[in-house]
């Protein structure tokens, strides 16, 4: 009795089963991850695609922390400017040394943290023009992208309308590159 022996081949995120007999094919372990109908265009499409959701993402997620940076710088603003207020709001014949020494203290706390703040509010909008800049650079590049893809389809449709109307001008190798494409084992 012969006995069959199964091996399992993985490629990337492709898993292929194949029954292993003596004789090996060396085509046969070959195993593309593409699939056929998708087109080179089309994988570039989608890496756009991802790569723009991707830098989306970053963008939200730098806004989000400048968001938290500013309502934690705030809710420190509003708290030291209660307890200064209490101590403004006490007739300067009750206070201590030590209440004037903190109201001078709060102050150059609080205009440290506005300080900051402000800071802050720059990098945001330099972050937001850096943005608009490089939203423009990419509807530029995609406006030149599309252009010279839709002079490359013109020029096949050209090219196939000039096939179609002489059938008998096509050499043998013409006629091959129409059947199979660039993938026939002939070429």
């Amino acid at each position: 009795m012969g006995e069959k022996r199964e091996s399992f081949h993985l490629y990337g995120s492709l898993e292929r089963a194949q029954r292993s007999t003596g004789s090996h094919k060396a085509e046969a372990d070959v195993v593309s991850m593409a699939d056929s109908s998708i087109t080179v265009d089309d994988i570039e499409g989608e890496l756009f695609k991802i790569n723009r959701i991707r830098d989306i993402l970053v963008r939200r997620e730098s806004e989000l922390r400048y968001m938290m940076d500013d309502i934690q710088l705030c809710k420190e603003i509003t708290r030291l400017k209660k307890e200064l207020q209490k101590l403004v709001s006490l007739p300067d014949n009750d206070k201590s040394d030590e209440d004037r020494q903190r109201e001078e203290e709060l102050l150059q706390q609080i205009h440290k943290l506005v300080e900051t703040r402000d800071f802050l509010v720059d990098d945001v909008e330099f972050e937001r023009l850096r943005e608009k800049e490089e939203d423009k650079e990419m509807a530029d590049f995609l406006k030149s992208k599309f252009q010279r893809q839709k002079k490359v389809l013109s020029r096949r449709a050209a090219t196939r309308a000039q096939q179609k109307s002489s059938p008998l001008a096509k050499t043998g190798f013409t006629l091959l590159k129409e059947c199979c494409g660039c993938t026939c084992s002939v070429m």
